[in-house]
């Protein structure tokens, strides 16, 4: 969780909301690496977990991510958690919740879904004070 922290404080030189995320083979090893690029690629599909998945499936060279981990600073919305469960990723981790639009336990829960055909294993709450802090500053000093 701290390099999803140090990438989500990337995000802040672009002026993006800082989230990180990254993806770790079944061996152990980060396949991928994402911050919210969305205000900096003008995309808005350019979340941190979009991004991180992108590069593990080009370094996997396969779309299918079974048995990958995803770990981000903040509970996955619900566009990720569908490209989260489409890549068959088998564990995301993660540290704040969003009780606006999160969708892995706080508004929805998308992967654990007894009717979704992919079901994914779910850590919450890792280092949580603190990705919600980085988060807390981020708007207080926009608004």
């Amino acid at each position: 969780m701290s390099e999803a922290i140090g990438l989500a404080r990337e995000a802040l030189i672009t002026g993006d909301v800082p989230v990180g995320a990254l993806v770790i083979n079944p061996q152990g090893v980060v396949v991928g690496t994402g911050k919210n690029l969305r205000e900096f690629d003008h995309d808005p599909t350019a979340h941190a977990e979009i991004v991180a998945l992108r590069e593990a499936a080009v370094a996997a060279e396969n779309w299918r991510l079974d048995g990958h981990t995803l770990i981000v600073t903040l509970e996955p919305c619900a566009m990720c958690a569908g490209a989260i469960a489409q890549a068959r990723i088998s564990t995301v981790v993660f540290g704040a919740w969003d009780a606006k639009a999160g969708a892995v336990g706080s508004v929805w829960d998308i992967l654990r879904d007894p009717r979704s055909p992919h079901q994914v294993d779910v850590i919450a709450g890792i280092k949580a004070d603190e990705c919600a802090t980085l988060l807390a500053e981020f708007f207080k000093a926009i608004r």
